[in-house]
């Protein structure tokens, strides 16, 4: 495969792999639009976006390791990365959710407190 020539069954599968991760990672994005607090507005994003980006990076390293004729190691390292910081960072985000709605209802209001 030195000319650069792609097979038939791995341009179906590298495409039908980009297709299913383009449309999780919609789907994921409307549960930003769609769903009504924080909480269930971090899990939708946090699905289906993480399994519409682990797609598609399925189809890269696919058709990398079929062009470079060698399995290419890179793409299997960017994967690691995004799918071990991408669960830690809506983690985070949801601690500080938690944290921000504690500090909200503990809150007394200014014109409840006596000022003698």
């Amino acid at each position: 495969m030195t000319n650069g020539v792609i097979p038939f069954w791995a341009d179906l599968l590298g495409s039908l792999l980009l297709i299913s991760g383009s449309l999780l990672t919609l789907i994921g994005s409307l549960g930003l639009l769609r769903l009504p607090n924080l909480f269930a507005r971090m899990h939708g994003i946090t699905l289906g976006n993480t399994l519409g980006l682990g797609c598609v990076l399925l189809a890269s390293i696919l058709l990398a390791s079929i062009h470079a004729e060698r399995f290419v190691f890179q793409e299997v390292l960017i994967t690691l990365f995004m799918i071990s910081t991408s669960p830690v960072t809506t983690i985070l985000l949801m601690r500080s959710g938690i944290y921000r709605k504690r500090a909200d209802t503990e809150q007394k209001p200014l014109s409840s407190q006596n000022t003698n």
